[in-house]
């Protein structure tokens, strides 16, 4: 895996959709655009990253096929 992250772009059309991970993680936070859609995303939500790894499968919202993103970890903003 590589230690580049995928930018995650707001104003550009979903691409992924993630899955999993924290209950207090509102919808329209999970279907969101990614750069790459094959590399590991992390995302920070408050004071932490949620991770999410690409899987397989995709699904179709409004039209529009989204790569499905399952999570895998929580770290920590250091101070």
């Amino acid at each position: 895996m590589s230690s580049a992250q995928p930018e995650v772009l707001t104003g550009q059309l979903p691409n992924v959709v993630l899955r999993g991970g924290p209950a207090w993680l509102p919808d329209e936070e999970r279907t969101r655009y990614a750069t790459d859609v094959e590399a590991h995303l992390k995302v920070l939500f408050g004071n932490a990253y949620e991770h999410f790894l690409p899987t397989a499968e995709s699904v179709e919202r409004e039209g529009v096929r989204l790569r499905v993103f399952e999570w895998s970890r929580r770290t920590y903003v250091a101070e």
